[in-house]
């Protein structure tokens, strides 16, 4: 079964003009159209369940699973069909029907990774060296403080993408209440600001300090420099770290915005919620964002009482290493890469070892 964008091919896209994409899509377009949803036949679900037991038999480590350890063949088309718009054309899946519910926490963790294998590789998502994440309330009470990530909290969350291509999440329990999950294409949104105050768009094609929220490169400064708006090889890639941008302040010796850069920041907000598709997490949805295309951001959450129904969402951050070209500016978020690098390696910091922890941590 496979996916199929309706949205106007693709054209090259170059600054000073609107740009034609199919990942410029309107919240209208995802209601009216929901070939971006998509649902595990009974079959498939078989497939899934005796990869991940014969996986469990095998007794690997997470970070030990290949794609010769296991057999999926109609399953894994489709996931492939769904990587094809993914990559090249939306920007955005909903996956759902993963047996969560009947797996154990173990089974669960190999059933994603195993989809997750089939959109990218895994990569580090923070200084402990993450490949496995997990969104959950920690008790970071604030984003304020440059140590807390906003995953960590049940916060609502500032409009962002990952630093990496794709960004898969898997519901293990909701939230009591709260919790929506929000995206908007940053590509509709470019044209929307290119319409309505071209300066402003123009703006965001400048190079823009960014703080690193002390997870440090070896030999990299605290900050680094990357535009919003980035042309390369006939691709507009958006980078929006609104919350990064406004922090890099703290740090005096970097230059202090100016009147049109804040509302340019400003309106770049303005228009992420009013472009904005919400949609709920169910227990079993895997959601999958190609972060150069859009942004998501989420609702602020309420808990149930017992920490075994707390919400959890399992994290990939992943790479494509056939992905979007890049400006080569996307560089400077990392330490020291050759030029043969795909600039989406997450989060690097000296002495990071990898890991796949099964609970929040």
């Amino acid at each position: 079964m496979q996916s199929k964008s309706k949205s106007k091919a693709k054209q090259p896209a170059f600054p000073g003009a609107s740009v034609v994409d199919p990942a410029a899509w309107s919240a209208s377009d995802l209601e009216a159209d929901k070939d971006w949803v998509h649902q595990l036949l009974d079959s498939e679900i078989a497939e899934l369940d005796a990869a991940v037991r014969k996986i469990e038999e095998k007794d690997v480590s997470l970070l030990e699973i290949r794609a010769e350890l296991y057999e999926m063949p109609d399953l894994s088309q489709r996931l492939m069909n769904i990587r094809q718009d993914l990559i090249e054309g939306r920007g955005l899946a909903l996956l759902r029907g993963v047996p969560v519910a009947d797996f154990t926490r173990l089974q669960s963790a190999i059933a994603f990774w195993i989809i997750g294998q089939h959109f990218g590789d895994p990569v580090s998502q923070n200084a402990k060296g993450h490949l496995l994440g997990h969104v959950a309330d920690l008790g970071g009470t604030t984003l304020k403080n440059p140590t807390n990530r906003g995953y960590q909290t049940r916060e609502t969350l500032p409009y962002h993408c990952d630093s990496c291509d794709v960004v898969g999440l898997l519901c293990l329990h909701p939230a009591k209440s709260g919790g929506e999950s929000l995206v908007t294409s940053s590509i509709h949104l470019y044209n929307q600001m290119f319409e309505r105050a071209p300066d402003l768009a123009e703006e965001l094609t400048k190079p823009i300090f960014r703080d690193r929220r002390n997870e440090i490169p070896e030999g990299r400064d605290p900050w680094f420099i990357l535009p919003v708006f980035n042309f390369a090889e006939g691709h507009l890639s958006v980078s929006w770290q609104g919350g990064y941008i406004r922090s890099a302040q703290r740090f005096e010796k970097l230059p202090r915005h100016s009147p049109k850069l804040v509302r340019a920041i400003e309106m770049f907000t303005e228009l992420a919620n009013e472009l904005a598709y919400g949609m709920d997490f169910r227990q079993g949805d895997i959601q999958f964002l190609h972060n150069h295309v859009t942004i998501h951001s989420r609702t602020e959450f309420q808990d149930y009482a017992e920490p075994e129904r707390r919400r959890n969402l399992l994290r990939f951050w992943l790479s494509t290493p056939d992905g979007r070209p890049l400006s080569p500016a996307y560089f400077n978020r990392y330490g020291n890469l050759t030029p043969n690098d795909r600039p989406s390696g997450g989060v690097l910091v000296p002495g990071i070892k990898f890991s796949a922890p099964l609970y929040p941590e």
